[in-house]
């Protein structure tokens, strides 16, 4: 359907109607705009509140607790969801914003031109209108005038006492009266046929066409609009597979969170190895005579401390004496760590132990970085040396010297903590003396397998600059007292009983390497194997690199844990 053939005389509505539509769109891009606005705003809080909730790495626990780790995770999906509430502010500025300021341009300057032809095509009629009133007034006067001079005619024609000169008079004024009424006529006749003729194009050809722009105006802005609306849910639904995949991922991290791990991670962390006080003896004043202890002023008794309980009151009091701990789940705190010795001797034996095997465990990391750093050095040597034409083998002489002081340095380093470690040992264990010599055979053969240095010389060096030197072994945590018994908590014979029982089965392993009887008589406690023999796992890896397993003819000892594979029954 048309405007120009239904609406043909509804001009100003047509004209209000377009007019409301421009002002309809611009509100529309107001609230695309708006709503970017909002979108961005959003998005920069949600990553300013990630920000401020993130632990940093000095407050985060290693390893941390499974439900800190899942709230971790749950900010980092937090995060790239508000990259994806960016991207759909981005994709809407760029595609509906821009575009619909640009196209509501367009329109208004269309609708402007047509409402200007229009206005043209009414005014020209207006104007004719305007002559034909005007010819169709003369007309009138002019038969009103032409009828009076023929009416003064006739009377002057029937009075007799008028002259043939007057009544000649009357006759030439009456016909001057008819000429100018038929010229009047004649004008007025051809005025309405002129102003019918442009009514008739005006109203079937002129404002059908104009009405025919607007309307297809106003179609294009309702057009577009839809457009516009289907563009931004796109836009929308193309980030919702990202959302639905961040979200998924906070489920994951939930379901991460296990509060028996938590809780056992707080024992790890936590354990001291202490062992409780020993009950308090009960004093019997009556038969030492109480009134003479008062006279003579003598001390009052007290009770005997067993080494172990001595060790675990001090503990005690450096808990209450000392700084006041920091919160258990402190990922949010600011407080700065405590300062640490470096053999970590501040701290309880368990967590010592802890904190010496992190240390090696990094050490030896430098280590095999170093050691393949001066792998590489070695074969760029070499290559040189063949042909020199490609760089100079002395060069890298100065290279290969800073690496061996490096590596130098770190071994010492590795013997130092190992020392350290085997003395926190001595003190938990009481087959530590065996795990001693293994712990020694394991750390050389984790350095003979990661490097192939053929530096004699830094072997030397090593061997003749240091040797380590273990703090006394006179102390209550030594297990030896003053007189240089041995501690009445532990007994070698009964040790030797419980070395020698049966343990249960834990799993099956399979040898992966060859470690003969050389090997294993080097190391106390030990026993030969050949690569893919199999033999059960009696006792797991304590953290010293040995495992303890049953062989098939029903010899035990211990082999090392990076020379089999296990697969435990019950993992």
């Amino acid at each position: 359907m048309s405007w120009g053939i239904e609406l043909w005389d509804q001009y100003e509505n047509i004209s209000n109607h377009t007019h409301r539509g421009m002002d309809f769109m611009e509100k529309y891009g107001h609230f695309v705009r708006d709503r970017c606005t909002i979108e961005m705003e959003y998005a920069t809080k949600l990553r300013k509140l990630v920000k401020s909730y993130q632990p940093k790495k000095k407050e985060t626990e290693d390893p941390p607790f499974t439900h800190v780790a899942a709230f971790t995770l749950m900010l980092n999906e937090l995060n790239d969801l508000a990259g994806q509430h960016e991207v759909i502010a981005e994709n809407l500025t760029s595609s509906i914003v821009k575009e619909l300021y640009g196209l509501m341009k367009e329109l208004k300057d269309e609708r402007k031109r047509s409402l200007s032809e229009a206005t043209k095509h009414k005014s020209l009629l207006q104007n004719l209108e305007l002559q034909l009133d005007k010819a169709k007034k003369a007309y009138e006067k002019s038969h009103k005038d032409s009828l009076r001079a023929k009416l003064a005619y006739e009377r002057a024609e029937a009075d007799l006492n008028l002259s043939r000169a007057d009544v000649e008079k009357q006759k030439i004024s009456s016909q001057m009266k008819s000429q100018q009424f038929e010229d009047s006529k004649s004008d007025y006749a051809n005025q309405l046929q002129k102003f019918n003729d442009l009514q008739h194009q005006h109203y079937t050809l002129s404002m059908p066409q104009v009405y025919q722009s607007l309307q297809d105006v106003d179609e294009k802005r309702i057009g577009s609009f839809q457009d516009f609306v289907s563009r931004s849910v796109e836009i929308e639904k193309n980030v919702f597979p990202i959302i639905d995949t961040c979200l998924n991922g906070v489920l994951k991290a939930s379901a991460t969170i296990d509060a028996k791990e938590d809780s056992k991670l707080v024992i790890d962390k936590y354990k001291s190895g202490f062992e409780p006080p020993a009950d308090q003896q009960f004093e019997d004043l009556t038969y030492l005579g109480s009134t003479q202890s008062i006279n003579d002023g003598s001390p009052p008794l007290s009770r005997t401390l067993t080494p172990r309980s001595a060790d675990t009151l001090r503990s005690t009091s450096k808990e209450k004496n000392g700084k006041k701990r920091g919160k258990l789940f402190g990922i949010f705190s600011s407080q700065k760590p405590d300062d640490t010795k470096e053999d970590y001797s501040d701290l309880p034996p368990t967590q010592r132990r802890k904190k010496l095997l992190q240390k090696l465990e990094a050490v030896q990391q430098q280590i095999n970085q170093e050691t393949a750093a001066r792998d590489a050095l070695q074969k760029m040597k070499s290559v040189y040396e063949e042909n020199p034409a490609l760089g100079d083998p002395n060069s890298l002489d100065k290279q290969l010297a800073e690496n061996g002081d490096k590596l130098d340095k770190l071994r010492l380093e590795q013997q130092k903590f190992q020392s350290y470690l085997d003395e926190v040992e001595n003190k938990l264990t009481p087959n530590a003396s065996l795990r001693h010599n293994r712990n020694s055979f394991q750390a050389a053969d984790n350095i003979s397998r990661t490097s192939v240095d053929t530096r004699v010389s830094v072997s030397n060096k090593i061997q003749s600059s240091h040797t380590p030197q273990h703090e006394s072994s006179v102390s209550p945590e030594s297990g030896v007292d003053t007189t240089g018994g041995t501690n009445s908590d532990f007994d070698q014979g009964d040790f030797e009983d419980d070395y020698y029982q049966t343990f249960p089965v834990l799993g099956i392993a399979k040898a992966l390497y060859n470690f003969d009887d050389e090997s294993a008589a080097s190391n106390e406690g030990s026993v030969a194997m050949t690569d893919g023999e199999e033999f059960h796992v009696i006792e797991e890896d304590q953290g010293d690199g040995w495992t303890r397993v049953r062989k098939m003819n029903g010899e035990e000892g211990f082999v090392p844990s990076s020379y089999i594979d296990i697969e435990l029954s019950n993992p």
